[in-house]
């Protein structure tokens, strides 16, 4: 009796914060077919009293909807692919040879993720500056383009991988470049469905460095691009919910995809073996 008591409690309580978590959302998906007036009422409903879909058909109307999305699609899905890449490469030699220094190297690796990101913004802006690659997509990639917390992943990963079949592949005739393309990538694909969810919202996200480095209107990202919704007066809240609530499905998408891999690629990574 007493173990129904606690997994019911425990069961209302996670309903609870499943709730707490997800209203948030809901209220903006449904905001986005309201008017700015019922917005901004003072008496709020959840449902649209008037709903219209007005908000979603003059987004390109307001800022170039469309070429931000695209941009931020392109440079999500570069670095995503670059990092996945990236941390396969350094996991497998990390976890699969033995060379001298190898621990010190990982311990360095370990040490990125300790360091705040916000710690190397200033001397990273000063650089990219003086390199004169302001204003390019190099700038948004080319610094995380090499994840500390996607090497740790797949290290954990490729450690799993029984030594025996690479010996096999080698014994067989298959290089080094054929080994890990064409037996060790397909073996990670848990692992490399994790670090793909983690590292697309990441950069998807992201506002502040492409804030810094973007200058031309054309280039700009959507994660500053909705900032144009805030005017000097007011704001348009309905365009603004409207536009965000688009923003949202490539990551629900990206999701969808990987999500079957991602919770055994989460506990590959973090347990080895």
């Amino acid at each position: 009796m007493k173990h129904k008591v606690l997994k019911t409690a425990l069961y209302v309580v996670l309903a609870l914060v499943g709730v707490i978590t997800v209203f948030p959302f809901v209220w903006m998906v449904l905001s986005s077919f309201k008017t700015n007036g019922e917005i901004q009422s003072i008496v709020q409903t959840l449902l649209p009293q008037d709903p219209t879909v007005d908000n979603y058909m003059n987004l390109q109307q307001t800022f170039d909807f469309l070429r931000y999305f695209m941009n931020s699609i392109f440079i999500a899905v570069a670095v995503t692919v670059l990092v996945i890449y990236t941390s396969c490469l350094c996991g497998y030699v990390l976890g699969k040879y033995q060379f001298k220094g190898k621990n010190i190297i990982f311990g360095f690796v370990m040490m990125t993720m300790m360091v705040p990101w916000s710690v190397t913004i200033i001397p990273r802006y000063t650089m990219f500056m003086e390199a004169g690659l302001q204003d390019t997509y190099i700038s948004l990639i080319l610094p995380v383009m090499v994840s500390g917390f996607g090497i740790f992943m797949m290290k954990q990963n490729m450690e799993s991988i029984p030594d025996e079949l690479i010996e096999a592949a080698r014994m067989d005739g298959s290089n080094e470049f054929q080994t890990f393309h064409k037996l060790v990538l397909p073996l990670c694909k848990n692992g490399i469905s994790a670090i793909a969810i983690f590292q697309f919202l990441w950069v998807w996200e992201d506002y502040l460095w492409p804030y810094l480095m973007i200058d031309s209107e054309g280039k700009q990202l959507l994660a500053v691009g909705l900032t144009l919704f805030n005017g000097r007066y007011s704001t348009d809240y309905g365009g603004l919910f409207a536009a965000t609530t688009i923003s949202i499905l490539p990551v629900i998408i990206v999701y969808v995809i990987f999500q079957k891999r991602f919770v055994a690629g989460v506990a590959a990574g973090a347990v080895k073996g």
